[in-house]
C-alpha cells in the first residue's frame, strides 16, 4: 500500500490510500489515522486534484550519522562502530514540492539523500529480530544540513534543526524490502549521490533496537538511516530530488529565507 497525506481544495485533509497510476491514479480516504488496519471512509478523490503533504506527522525524526563509510570518509573520519543518533524537530518537516528555505545565517547549505523508517505504535526495548513489526513503512528524506553550523559547533543540532529541513516525501511504501534500494540524489537534475542502501553499516532493524533502548517510539515517527557519499551544498534557485527505488522521488525548490 501506498500511504499519503492530501490536501484536497474542497475537502480539506486527509490520510489515504493511493490506488491506480497515471491520470487514473486516485486517492481513497484513510478513517483518522493508517497505523494498524485501515479503516476507509468511502471517499475518492483524483489524485489530480490533491496537493501531497508530507506522510506523517513525527513527533520527532530520529537520525543516523555516518552509517555509510564513504560518507563517514568524506567528512574526514572513519565509521563510528555504534550507531550516531540525533534528532531534528517536527518543525523541520516540510513535504514534496515544499521549499527548502536556506537561513541567512549560513552561508552552506548542503542535501543529504536518505531512506526514511516510519514507524508503528512501538514499545520500548524492541528487538532487531522484532523489528519489522515496529515498521509503517517507508518514506524518502533529506537531511538538509547548515555545513558551516555543524563545522562551527561541534555539534549538529543547529546545523540539522531549521525550518524546513527535513523534505519527506512523497508517499509511504508499505510493502518493501529495504535491503538493497538504490538512492539517488540530483541537483538540477545532475546526479551527485548514487549509492544503495545495502552499504548501510547498521541495518535498520538494529537501528531499531538501538534507538528503542533510548526512546520510545510514537506513533508517526521517522527514523532516517544515514546518506551515502557525495553530499553538497544547494542555492537558491535549485531544485534537488531524491530518488529511492520502489518508492518514487522526492523533490524540493531551494529559495532564500
Amino acid at each position: 500500500m501506498r500511504i499519503a497525506r492530501i490536501a484536497h481544495p474542497k475537502d480539506g485533509l486527509a490520510f489515504a490510500s493511493l490506488e491506480g497510476s497515471g491520470a487514473d491514479e486516485i486517492a481513497r480516504e484513510i478513517a483518522e489515522h493508517p497505523f494498524g488496519t485501515p479503516v476507509f471512509t468511502g471517499r475518492t478523490w483524483s489524485l489530480a486534484e490533491c496537493r501531497l503533504l508530507a506522510p506523517t506527522l513525527p513527533s520527532k525524526v530520529v537520525c543516523v550519522g555516518k552509517n555509510y563509510a564513504d560518507h563517514a570518509k568524506e567528512m574526514g573520519g572513519e565509521a563510528p562502530v555504534d550507531p550516531v543518533i540525533f534528532i531534528k524537530p517536527s518543525t523541520t518537516v516540510i513535504g514534496h514540492n515544499d521549499p527548502i528555505r536556506l537561513p541567512p545565517e549560513s552561508t552552506r547549505v548542503d542535501f543529504e539523500g536518505e531512506l526514511a523508517v516510519v514507524m508503528n505504535p512501538t514499545p520500548r526495548g524492541v528487538t532487531a529480530k522484532n523489528a519489522s513489526r515496529a515498521i509503517l513503512g517507508y518514506t524518502i528524506a533529506n537531511d538538509v544540513t547548515a555545513r558551516d553550523q555543524q563545522q562551527h559547533d561541534g555539534q549538529w543540532t543547529r546545523a540539522k534543526s531549521h525550518d524546513t529541513f527535513c523534505p519527506l516525501g512523497p508517499w509511504i511504501e508499505t510493502e518493501l524490502d529495504p535491503a538493497d534500494l538504490d538512492i539517488t540524489t540530483t541537483l538540477d537534475g545532475e546526479t551527485k549521490q548514487d549509492s544503495s542502501t545495502a552499504f548501510l553499516l547498521h541495518g535498520i532493524p538494529e537501528l531499531i533496537e538501538w534507538i528503542s533502548k533510548v526512546m520510545t517510539l510514537l506513533p508517526g515517527d521517522v527514523i532516517l538511516t544515514g546518506t551515502p557519499a557525495g553530499v553538497g551544498p544547494m542555492q537558491a534557485g535549485q531544485s534537488v530530488s531524491v530518488s529511492v527505488s520502489g518508492i518514487g522521488t522526492l523533490t524540493n525548490p531551494v529559495v532564500a529565507r
